[in-house]
């Protein structure tokens, strides 16, 4: 994360822009030296996430003027919305301040870090590989002005900055080319963030996971040159409240194998079928910083998925960690495969709660678009959880049926089952095929292949990678409460 967020009682000296938040109805923020006729009268109105940029003028510097909206309707998701479109609107200045902490009203702590969030999240990039580096906003400093609530403040923007900091870790991640991000090279990069995180690292090879049983991951690495890597981090606190595990697919680039992918635009994208992977690695090496109280386990699934003369084939059978066989019907439903030995392994330390985050399927994606995740679990305690975590965070979710009576799709003729159940319901009949994996371990979930990737600047997101589910990880991680046994109704 390029941008650097303190504090200050009082507006600095030296600084390129104020922003200041103004709402559609109200008294206007003192010493602004305009009336609502003469606000009107530049086309600026107050309206929620709108931006107008006057000029300095004597002792005042630039000042970006961004709407509130109705004060009575403003969240702190608003707030957020509000930060980032301020933050595009002043990007063009190398150190800005800002009011909108206390221009919020509300809970000082949660407007600060909305404000961090929205900010430095509308602001990040990645241009890594490029050699012209002028798409780079100049704004990489921001003085949160707290007027009152220091303390409350402060630690709002802390919070803030180990939030926004895990969504550009994982962003940048999804957005690196395969060529330049291995199964190898990723579990390094795990292993230098437990390293600087005080989270406990392991790293199972090839030749690991053949022992240990882990033929879906073993299995669609079949057909690549690179080796397979799993990646168990663990996060211990001193007197932890409840124990999450959580399982990201890292499928570092997903070609479909031999059952193989339209070469259509989407193939570029494939890189980034591996996000689950980087929400839940920068999930970990957010929790600490966070003080999160709740005992975290996670396991990364990576490999690739590439057709070759020993590729997986049509027609194989799998034997999964837990034993379970699988028949493959088709090699592109490689996640749920990489997913089933995660499970497995999380199951055997029953945990409170198990949640596995994964770019799954187009058929989530074909029904919720992209702006939403699919969940599913067995445990409705778990689900609401994960919903109010996503309500907090902007991170929408919507609960598609664990169907039970679909099961029957995925039965096969030689194995346990099979790895698809046919055209129809795809979202469900993965999650059902992931179900067989978790015993009775209270589990959710997450299908973000809709929202993995954004086609433009839009609020807190921008064109590409989104690292969708890392806050609502952290959240639901920090929030966390174990759930009742019973299962979902």
């Amino acid at each position: 994360m390029r941008t650097s967020f303190t504090t200050a009682s009082t507006l600095p000296a030296k600084i390129d822009a104020l922003v200041i938040g103004i709402a559609s109805s109200g008294t206007l923020p003192a010493g602004l030296g305009y009336t609502r006729a003469e606000l009107s009268a530049i086309g600026f109105d107050g309206r929620c996430c709108q931006t107008t940029i006057i000029p300095a003028s004597g002792q005042s510097p630039v000042r970006v003027l961004v709407g509130l909206g109705e004060m009575s309707a403003l969240t702190a998701n608003t707030v957020r919305l509000v930060a980032a479109s301020a933050a595009r609107a002043g990007a063009r200045y190398a150190k800005v301040a800002t009011t909108l902490v206390t221009d919020a009203r509300g809970n000082a702590k949660d407007n600060a870090q909305s404000v961090v969030e929205g900010m430095a999240l509308a602001l990040h990039r990645y241009v890594d590989l490029k050699n012209d580096k002028s798409s780079l906003p100049a704004l990489t400093s921001v003085v949160l002005i707290a007027r009152t609530s220091p303390a409350q403040v402060k630690a709002g923007m802390e919070m803030g900055i180990a939030t926004a900091t895990a969504v550009c870790t994982a962003r940048d991640f999804a957005n690196t080319p395969p060529s330049h991000l291995t199964a190898t090279q990723f579990a390094q990069h795990a292993e230098e963030i437990a390293r600087k995180s005080g989270l406990k690292s392991t790293v199972y090879n090839r030749d690991q996971l053949i022992a240990m049983g882990c033929g879906g991951l073993v299995g669609v690495n079949a057909g690549s040159v690179e080796p397979p890597r799993m990646v168990k981090l663990e996060y211990r606190p001193t007197g932890a409240r409840g124990h999450v595990v959580l399982v990201g697919k890292g499928v570092m680039y997903d070609s479909g194998g031999i059952s193989l992918k339209p070469s259509d635009a989407s193939h570029a994208s494939m890189k980034m079928d591996m996000s689950g992977a980087a929400a839940v690695l920068a999930t970990m090496g957010a929790l600490r910083a966070l003080k999160v109280k709740t005992k975290v386990t996670a396991f990364l699934m990576c490999t690739d998925n590439l057709p070759s003369g020993s590729a997986m084939k049509l027609g194989d059978v799998l034997t999964m960690h837990n034993g379970k066989t699988v028949e493959i019907h088709n090699t592109d439903a490689e996640g749920r495969l990489v997913l089933a030995d995660g499970l497995s392994l999380g199951t055997q330390l029953k945990p409170d709660a198990m949640i596995d985050i994964a770019t799954l399927t187009g058929a989530c994606m074909g029904a919720l678009g992209k702006k939403m995740a699919g969940v599913f679990g067995n445990n409705r305690g778990v689900i609401d959880q994960i919903k109010q975590a996503s309500t907090r965070t902007d991170e929408l979710v919507w609960e598609l049926p664990l169907f039970a009576d679909y099961r029957r799709l995925l039965d096969s003729n030689v194995a346990d089952m099979r790895n698809i159940g046919g055209p129809l319901a795809g979202a469900t009949t993965a999650a059902l095929f992931l179900s067989e994996f978790v015993a009775d371990v209270p589990w959710a979930h997450l299908d973000i292949a809709g929202p993995m990737e954004a086609d433009g600047d839009d609020g807190w997101l921008n064109r590409g990678a989104t690292a969708y589910g890392t806050r609502l990880l952290i959240d639901f991680c920090a929030q966390f409460k174990k759930p009742a046994a019973s299962k979902k109704k």
